[in-house]
């Protein structure tokens, strides 16, 4: 229980009755018409109960430029923001990935990914919180149900080196009968490289040699995505073959 008197011949903590009104707030209407930095402020409330979290939540926006930011800053640059604590610190790297959880739950066991959209739409909340760039593997049965979503590498932003044996191996340990590959761009850019082209190629010669069909390869940045099939960029030059990109069956 917070403790909101002070000593003798103080009021009662001046910040108790703001405290309520901001608890009151979100519970009648989520965060809706909150500032970013009233949302940190009753997050930080949980972890540092008896000060003023208002300055605390200002100066952590100033140190990183926006709430996201916050959220995925390294738990040591939390740590040296002053008035935050290392409970503070740990919940605020809590929040992004309690969102992934949250988020692929959602979607319940299994979910049909039958088209470039319901895909999308799934990486896209699978790469939740991810501030490098990192590269999945989706395995599905032949009905492209969903069977394991596995990440097979994690990098520097921009720098994601992709081995085929990596994507291989995770595909035929999940006795996958299609693949979707994924990664994302955190530096904002949708545009698929010249790289991101020719492993595209590569990994479909691949698996077109173990008869697993390579349905897509999806690139996320942020809340939008581009399918290198819709873009016709999935298979190399001489196996393109006219058919209808909207759907993966």
């Amino acid at each position: 229980m917070e403790n909101n008197t002070k000593a003798k011949g103080t009021p009662a903590h001046q910040h108790y009755g703001h405290r309520e009104r901001l608890r009151n707030r979100f519970l009648e209407n989520g965060f809706q018409g909150f500032s970013d930095h009233e949302m940190l402020e009753l997050v930080l409330f949980y972890a540092i109960p008896r000060k003023d979290t208002n300055g605390i939540a200002h100066s952590l926006l100033d140190a990183f430029g926006s709430i996201s930011k916050v959220f995925e800053a390294d738990i040591s640059d939390l740590k040296a923001i002053k008035g935050m604590s290392e409970y503070a610190s740990t919940l605020l790297k809590m929040i992004p990935k309690l969102s992934q959880v949250y988020l692929s739950d959602r979607w319940g066991d299994r979910p049909l990914l039958n088209d470039h959209v319901r895909a999308g739409d799934y990486l896209k909340d699978l790469f939740v919180g991810y501030k490098n760039e990192v590269f999945y593997v989706l395995s599905l049965d032949a009905q492209c149900r969903l069977l394991y979503a596995d990440r097979v590498h994690e990098g520097l932003v921009s720098e994601t080196p992709v081995f085929p044996r990596a994507v291989v191996e995770s595909a035929l340990r999940h006795n996958a009968a299609c693949v979707i590959v994924a990664h994302n761009h955190p530096g904002g850019t949708l545009s698929p490289s010249k790289s991101d082209v020719a492993i595209t190629h590569r990994l479909y010669s691949v698996f077109k040699e173990m008869s697993v069909s390579l349905l897509d390869h999806i690139i996320v940045s942020g809340s939008q995505c581009v399918s290198l099939k819709n873009r016709n960029l999935l298979y190399p030059a001489e196996m393109k073959i006219s058919e209808d990109v909207s759907e993966y069956r």
